[in-house]
């Protein structure tokens, strides 16, 4: 398996060299020569793996480079009951109206992000370790993505984490959650800004090409194309968990803000799962929405961007929407470039003659959701099943209602637990979601952070003084 640029301009890859490239060097992303397709009869022998398994069985299929018992080995160690709290790694939770709820939060920063996070976490080192050199992470967060990496890497050799993320524009928990962290190789930085900023100041970063290999700087941010395939592994779990016949199709309810999440079950469907529909479902900041829904992609400039209570969504341009875009235009990455180019230049692109496409060829359909609908949410789920769903989940639950077929399951992917958005939860119910026993007191603990100037430059001097050499 070898990967190409979406933009045409990098030499056919292995897994492990653009595990530490990150963006590419004509600044598009890696993606499979061709992807890997999964028979009905192999899809049914996965059945009764336990996750670690079925990540092998997934992810082998993807890093060709990596020995099998090796890779075996990294999954094992990535998807454990201790890390977990849970046998099932992802637990699978009915609730009302035809809905259920993938349980993707279960790991140590209380969202999804850990499903991909703890595997980089182990693949980096490895590599790393196998090729005898360093690596500096630099990437940007909405909220989760952040502590996800954060305590993935915490202490590993080799690495250094350099994090951004809008000061003042997260919640308290989620702040808490990495700023407290005291290991010597995390860095974290809140720029005066938002999070399309922050992400821009990453990607300038690693388009300079001589600052980028002098510094060995890498990705973590969903753009890292081992992040993508990580968390197609549990697409196709909730499939195995949700069905009992061969052939049956599934939909899946995604609350999106970097098109990283989605795009997984865009590369799931692709492989062979029988997937119905993908459910995308914005909030306010319905960028997304508003392109399948007009074929019109219209990115908002930082001004434009609301802040919300489902925070880990306020983005108006989706790192990983280009990727989407290449299997659209059918791999065509002169077209992809140049769409790009005119997107720079006017601020939009139209594929409006592909619209039809959009559902009869890739199953996406979409919906948004208001703070009024998230809260309206919160409080109904949890009246009618008692679960408790946090705000990103809300959205997801509200608009995948719009879209439940008969005979069909939904399984709406849960973004995060309620605790890391306690205010909220309290606006929906009247009262505050408790934290985890030993989070209880997270918010208390000493918090290292260094908040500065939203600039290249400025991170720029502050990598050149700390990075790991």
């Amino acid at each position: 398996m070898k990967y190409v640029s979406t933009r045409g301009g990098m030499n056919a890859l292995e897994f492990s060299d653009i595990l530490l490239e990150g963006l590419a060097p004509d600044g598009g992303l890696a993606m499979p020569e061709q992807l890997p397709q999964v028979s009905e009869q192999t899809l049914e022998s996965w059945r009764g793996l336990s996750y670690a398994d079925l990540a092998f069985e997934v992810l082998s299929l993807f890093a060709t480079d990596i020995p099998a018992e090796d890779l075996r080995r990294l999954t094992r160690a990535a998807y454990t009951q201790e890390i977990f709290n849970s046998e099932d790694i992802v637990p699978l939770r009915p609730l009302d109206g035809g809905l259920s709820l993938l349980g993707l939060s279960e790991g140590p920063t209380l969202a999804f992000k850990d499903m991909a996070m703890q595997f980089l976490g182990q693949v980096f080192e490895y590599v790393l370790a196998k090729r005898g050199t360093t690596l500096n992470i630099v990437g940007a967060t909405s909220g989760d993505t952040g502590s996800a990496a954060e305590y993935a890497l915490r202490g590993k050799q080799g690495v250094a984490v350099f994090m951004l993320s809008p000061h003042g524009r997260m919640s308290a928990f989620q702040r808490a959650q990495m700023y407290s962290l005291q290991d010597e190789n995390i860095h974290n930085i809140a720029v005066h800004g938002v999070f399309d900023e922050a992400q821009d100041i990453v990607k300038a970063l690693a388009g300079d090409l001589e600052f980028k290999t002098k510094y060995r700087l890498g990705a973590v941010n969903s753009i890292n194309w081992a992040r993508i395939a990580a968390q197609v592994v549990y697409y196709f779990h909730g499939w195995l968990r949700a069905t009992d016949k061969p052939g049956q199709q599934v939909s899946f309810a995604v609350p999106s803000g970097n098109f990283g999440n989605i795009l997984s079950g865009h590369i799931a469907r692709s492989m062979g799962l029988p997937v119905r529909r993908l459910v995308l479902a914005t909030n306010e900041n319905n960028v997304l929405e508003e392109f399948f829904r007009t074929g019109i992609y219209r990115p908002r400039p930082a001004e434009q961007t609301y802040a919300t209570s489902s925070p880990s969504m306020d983005i108006s341009r989706a790192s990983n929407f280009e990727r989407f875009v290449f299997d659209l235009v059918g791999r065509d990455a002169a077209r992809v470039k140049a769409l790009w180019t005119a997107l720079a230049k006017d601020g939009s692109f139209d594929l409006s003659d592909l619209l039809p496409e959009f559902e009869s060829r890739y199953g996406f359909v979409s919906g948004q959701s208001s703070h009024e609908d998230r809260l309206a949410t919160i409080r109904s789920v949890y009246e009618e099943t008692g679960v408790l769903v946090d705000p990103h989940t809300a959205d997801g639950v509200k608009v995948a209602r719009e879209f439940v077929e008969p005979g069909v399951p939904m399984l709406v992917l849960e973004t995060a637990l309620p605790a890391k958005f306690s205010e909220t939860i309290e606006e929906a119910l009247g009262r505050p979601a408790t934290p985890p026993g030993n989070l209880a007191n997270l918010e208390s603990l000493p918090q290292r952070v260094e908040v500065m100037e939203c600039s290249v430059a400025a991170v720029r001097r502050f990598i050149e003084a700390n990075a790991k050499v």
